[in-house]
């Protein structure tokens, strides 16, 4: 079911912040436009531009799953003043140690000028929220160990473990 961007604004005033100017909203498809610039700046923060750029397909498919019912992958976008100025993914999976489905942080990306303004800690506590209406109740994520900024705030909404990630493409 498609619903109209007045339905998601009303479900959204829930996670409206203090600051009466930042809303923090599940996306609609017209937000594309607005959301392909931070997503690019996300990846270019990570190095993925120019000759290392994600192909426009997994870009093109990430958005169309945040607008599919059956696809555990969701996203939150914050917008001040009628402009997105930050951008969430997360998602839900299953996990050995629990019953209920655990949630993965995966993509946090603040516009440059709005970082220290409290929209990153929004768009988490937006996700914390969403966990609870699913009946979750853990959140994690990860962050390479240069992002001295992203980790100042995380280590206010979250502890850190202290597990090392391996990865390998097969």
């Amino acid at each position: 079911m498609v619903q109209s961007r007045v339905d998601i604004i009303q479900r959204a005033t829930t996670m409206t912040t203090p600051s009466s100017s930042l809303l923090i909203r599940p996306p609609v498809p017209e937000d594309f436009a607005a959301w392909k610039p931070l997503w690019d700046g996300y990846n270019a923060f990570y190095g993925r531009e120019g000759p290392t750029a994600l192909p426009d397909e997994i870009t093109r498919v990430t958005w169309q799953r945040f607008f599919d019912a059956y696809e555990p992958v969701h996203a939150l976008v914050a917008e001040r003043d009628g402009e997105l100025v930050g951008l969430v993914h997360y998602l839900f999976h299953r996990s050995t140690t629990r019953i209920e489905p655990n949630c993965y942080l995966q993509d946090l990306f603040t516009r440059a000028s709005e970082r220290g303004r409290g929209v990153g800690h929004q768009l988490i506590k937006g996700v914390y929220a969403q966990v609870q209406r699913a009946g979750a109740h853990r959140v994690y994520w990860q962050t390479h160990t240069t992002n001295s900024a992203g980790r100042a705030l995380y280590d206010k909404v979250a502890a850190h473990e202290g597990f090392i990630v391996y990865a390998t493409m097969v």
